[in-house]
């Protein structure tokens, strides 16, 4: 038991550090709902004697879907050696296939598990997890979890804690400090709406003679429309996926839009890449795919919330979660993990 619990408590304060080091000149958007990004600062500030364990995780195994490009590995490895830890990076349908099957056969191969809130609902249909509801408990003795997250981490259940919550990002909206300019009048991007975000494209465009925004087709587009664009212009996604709303919103992007749009957007993944070459000025995309331009010129570039609509302004928390499977190999090993 101590042992697992001793590796969440060192993953938990690895996702805290690292929230601490991210550029400071990313600004937290006055306009989105905070309740969501909270994160406790006690982690932050929690005592260095856990990271100093010289015990190691013995057979206990950590398969992660993040971190997974080798440059990401390298570094979070190098963190973990210092709990005497390491990690697997695995794809998300190979994670679910392994945890599914140590739960059919009652000796799997992975002991904890770090993957994102939606690589969980098909575990806990086939009852693949184990009730962390209790060792959330543990942790929350001497640390604070979002109430917002712990409860997702429920899948709607009442007593039944699927995953431990570990990190939490979301998408924003980032500038270069040149394109300020071209602002249209009376725009202010910590409250900026859809249509002034299209005049301010417009006006890049006019002025440099090249669309000069850009939105990560290849990477993250789909999240761009259910968790920001229809939400906004509808108020839902699903339920408003067909609506008039949706059809005059899908008419604005065509026609007014996309043709600010750079071209090559169709083939970005990630938006810190075209900001830094100058390719673009303006773009969309998740904080960790930003990341870099505001590391590399930290005075450059400033961040903001993704504009509003009729219907308000759509936000989409992304959280990532620690479990443990039915079949884990050494549950009590994992448990002292997921403290660590």
């Amino acid at each position: 038991m101590n042992r697992l619990l001793k590796l969440f408590s060192f993953l938990i304060i690895f996702s805290m550090l690292l929230g601490a080091c991210s550029s400071p000149a990313t600004e937290t958007p006055a306009t989105v709902p905070t309740e969501a990004m909270e994160e406790p600062t006690e982690v932050m500030e929690e005592p260095t004697e856990v990271m100093e364990e010289t015990e190691t995780m013995g057979e206990g195994v950590f398969f992660s879907t993040q971190f997974s490009p080798v440059e990401e590995q390298e570094k979070f490895r190098a963190i973990l050696a210092e709990g005497g830890y390491d990690f697997t990076a695995s794809e998300e349908g190979p994670l679910i296939d392994l945890v599914l099957a140590g739960a059919q056969s009652g000796e799997g191969t992975v002991d904890v598990i770090g993957a994102l809130h939606g690589t969980y609902p098909p575990l806990a249909r086939e009852d693949a997890m184990t009730n962390l509801i209790d060792l959330a408990d543990d942790l929350s003795a001497d640390r604070e979890f979002a109430p917002a997250f712990l409860e997702t981490g429920l899948l709607g259940t009442d007593d039944f804690l699927y995953y431990i919550p570990w990190m939490q990002a979301t998408y924003i909206m980032a500038a270069h400090v040149d394109a300020l300019q071209y602002l249209p009048d009376g725009a202010d991007t910590s409250s900026l709406t859809w249509e002034q975000l299209g005049a301010w494209c417009q006006n890049i465009l006019d002025a440099t003679g090249e669309p000069k925004c850009g939105l990560p087709h290849a990477g993250l587009f789909h999240r761009f429309l259910e968790g920001y664009l229809w939400p906004s212009f509808t108020g839902g996604m699903v339920s408003n996926f067909r609506s008039t709303e949706a059809m005059d919103m899908m008419t604005w992007v065509r026609d007014t839009l996309w043709p600010t749009i750079h071209p090559q957007s169709i083939n970005y993944e990630f938006m810190q890449e075209p900001l830094l070459s100058g390719e673009v000025l303006v773009a969309f995309d998740h904080t960790a795919r930003l990341i870099e331009a505001f590391n590399a010129e930290p005075d450059n570039f400033i961040a903001f919330p993704a504009p509003a609509g009729p219907a308000g302004r759509g936000f989409m928390p992304v959280v990532v979660g620690l479990g443990i499977g039915t079949g884990a190999v050494g549950v009590v090993g994992a448990e002292v993990g997921t403290e660590d």
